[in-house]
């Protein structure tokens, strides 16, 4: 099985990102964890993205 470099930690953080998304729109939820989880997926999906143009071949 070949998996491109990248590849898994960019699904990762969109799979994040989109529970900080959801988080940030309950009401119940606290504004911080939300923000920060979001923003951690976030990152791995920039860093992801960064492996995946770099280690293109």
């Amino acid at each position: 099985m070949n998996i491109r470099e990248g590849l898994i930690p960019t699904v990762l953080g969109s799979a994040v990102t989109a529970t900080g998304y959801v988080l940030k729109q309950k009401r119940g939820t606290n504004k911080m964890v939300a923000n920060t989880v979001f923003g951690f997926g976030l990152a791995h999906v920039v860093l992801g993205a960064i492996d995946l143009v770099e280690h293109r071949r």
